[in-house]
């Protein structure tokens, strides 16, 4: 099979390089929570973004929204919420497990040079309603499509990504300032890892393996 994308508007052609290059990059696409502080190189966000939006979207509506946060009073604000937000996920685990809770790193907040909150706009004008008369949430699924895309492209640039989940969707919208119709999906860092491992930072440290396909395929 021959590399390359084809002539324009052409089918393309993907080499078996290609396709063992992208079954590495599904294996080493990490959730980071360990960065080095060391800036991304002069505009690889800008292209990363830019690969990102390449990502298909509900009627094509391309929901949305991303705000790089720079301002360090408002990423210590962020910080502040997911702290607090984290002692109260804590208290929730019992016993060992609540232990361990505590021993993990959940967050690369105050390390990751770069700081990505990704909104969906839930009645976005453009697409004009298409697909998502009965599945409104397909605006959101759109977003996490995106965002899958952006992580992708930056594991394949030697960079992390790490999804910040512990967090008040509200107060964050608050904090940032954004339209009331954009609803927070994901607050992603972004950043060189300070370490790489094939394996998921969760099942290094015994919290959940992950679990056989075949658990979880069904047939109707």
């Amino acid at each position: 099979m021959q590399g390359g994308t084809g002539d324009e508007g052409g089918k393309p052609e993907f080499s078996e390089a290609f396709q063992r290059d992208f079954e590495t990059l599904l294996k080493w696409r990490r959730d980071v929570r360990r960065f080095r502080t060391d800036p991304l190189p002069e505009g690889i966000l800008d292209h990363l973004l830019t690969l990102a939006d390449l990502a298909p979207s509900v009627g094509n509506s391309q929901p949305w929204r991303i705000v790089i946060v720079d301002s360090p009073q408002k990423r210590a604000r962020i910080i502040a919420s997911f702290e607090a937000e984290n002692e109260a996920a804590a208290r929730r685990y019992e016993d060992d497990k609540g232990r361990l809770y505590r021993q993990l790193k959940l967050a690369g907040l105050k390390e990751a040079p770069v700081h990505l909150a990704v909104f969906c706009d839930d009645a976005p004008a453009q697409g004009h309603g298409l697909g998502r008369a009965t599945m409104p949430e397909t605006l959101a699924y759109s977003t996490v499509s995106m965002i899958h895309t952006f992580w992708l492209a930056a594991r394949a640039e030697g960079i992390g990504v790490g999804w910040v989940s512990i967090l008040d969707p509200q107060a964050v919208a608050g904090i940032l300032e954004v339209d009331a119709g954009w609803r927070l999906v994901a607050y992603l860092c972004v950043g060189f890892p300070e370490e790489e491992h094939i394996d998921p930072e969760l099942e290094r440290a015994q919290w959940q393996s992950r679990s056989p396909l075949e658990t979880r395929l069904f047939r109707r």
